[in-house]
């Protein structure tokens, strides 16, 4: 069993406000919004007509056509994300390296968009009209196997789904490889996109978009009291972690050290959470406690933050719950105030915002926050960044199904 700390060295993504992560951080915290109306699909006949989509994206830059053509949307993206997070980290795949390097890339609906326009294509010319390497190339274990032929990678290669916790889970289980030994650094995060009319139709029956369509850029207002529901949006985001022995060896810059995290389950609802948040707040508990930390450690939270009411209120009173007298004292923001819903990759998202925060010595702010939730009374930094010392920092990802994950990352000197 490795012992050894658990550091996250590299970063990429994939979003609606950048192609990499250093231009999705800077949107960030400038508070720019990448909602804006649908183009990927004809969305004239439906209640909601907004998204964060990814705009300007060429697979091609990481890809050859053939991989391209054989493989979907969410796994273009996270292979980008992981390609620019091994680079960040300094890594290079050789015969020497190859088998030692692991893939954890989780993802929430995989190729959803794709499977209904095959469907399509099949009742209206027949089941010729599917080709070949349709079934292969939406299948959720997709875009951990394209990263590991796209770079060369050996070692253990998977992917799960936890819902909107997809993502956040990732680097958990990536550390878990590294201290069994199966790896010695894993490139894990998560990807989803599946922008497309089957999946509108269904979140707009349930009532849980947005439909402010006349401001797409202020549709998404997580703990606002004016919020009615999520913006749907699609990207990647991949970290490298590796043990910490290993970093130092090869010279590496760490951006944070993976301190620990929990999963719990709210037993309670296929898609709404928990009223009180009581298993919310044992997730964040326990992540706490794994970590060696307590409330009083915590710096920084990056909140689930989804825009919804139920959500966000169930998320305020999970860290009233868990953290007590110290809730008030936190900063908690959330990015979905700018990119939307990234549902497979929100939590990886969200973990490189705290590895960032970290670094640099600045939160992103809670755009949209005009005039608080009056359930919602905590700390969200409200339409600007704030420069603040973080040493320790949770991310929050609670999904469909009652999954809560909490992953807490701490400064490499602490």
């Amino acid at each position: 069993m490795n012992t050894d700390r658990i550091v996250v060295t590299g970063l990429g993504a994939v979003t609606p406000v950048g192609l990499t992560m250093p231009q999705t951080w800077s949107a960030l915290l400038d508070g720019v919004s990448g909602i804006g109306p649908i183009t990927r699909f004809d969305a004239s006949e439906l209640p909601v007509r907004i998204a964060g989509e990814v705009k300007g994206f060429d697979p091609l830059q990481r890809m050859t056509q053939k991989q391209v053509s054989r493989s979907a949307r969410f796994t273009h993206l996270a292979v980008a994300a992981a390609a620019e997070a091994l680079e960040d980290a300094g890594i290079v795949v050789d015969e020497d390296t190859a088998s030692e390097i692991g893939v954890v890339m989780n993802t929430a609906v995989a190729g959803m968009g794709e499977i209904a326009a095959a469907e399509d294509d099949r009742a209206a010319g027949g089941w010729r009209r599917v080709p070949a390497t349709f079934v292969p190339g939406v299948i959720p274990n997709m875009p951990a196997s394209h990263i590991s032929m796209a770079l060369g990678i050996h070692g253990p290669t998977l992917g799960s789904a936890l819902a909107c916790a997809s993502g956040n889970y990732a680097v958990l289980d990536a550390a878990r490889l590294i201290r069994a030994g199966e790896a010695e650094v894993v490139i894990a995060g998560g990807t989803d996109a599946s922008i497309s009319p089957v999946m509108f139709s269904g979140l707009a029956m349930m009532g849980a978009l947005s439909r402010n369509n006349d401001d797409p850029q202020g549709a998404s207002r997580p703990f606002d009291r004016d919020r009615d529901g999520f913006v749907y949006g699609e990207g990647a985001v991949a970290l490298v972690v590796e043990s910490e022995r290993h970093a130092l060896a090869r010279g590496a810059t760490s951006y944070a050290v993976v301190l620990g995290g929990a999963l719990t389950s709210d037993a309670f609802h296929i898609a709404a959470p928990e009223p009180e948040g009581r298993y919310a707040a044992e997730a964040i508990r326990l992540a706490l406690e794994r970590s060696g930390v307590g409330p009083t450690d915590l710096d920084y939270v990056c909140a689930h933050g989804t825009s919804t009411i139920a959500n966000d209120r169930t998320e305020t009173r999970a860290l009233h719950t868990a953290l007590g007298d110290r809730a008030t004292e936190v900063a908690v923001s959330s990015p979905k105030s700018m990119v939307g819903h990234l549902i497979g990759s929100a939590g990886a998202l969200s973990l490189a915002v705290c590895a960032l925060a970290i670094r640099d010595g600045v939160v992103p702010p809670t755009i949209n926050l005009e005039h608080a939730d009056p359930e919602c009374d905590l700390d969200y930094v409200p339409l600007v960044k704030r420069e603040l010392p973080v040493h320790v920092a949770i991310a929050n990802a609670f999904g469909f199904g009652g999954q809560n994950c909490v992953v807490a990352l701490g400064a490499p000197d602490a």
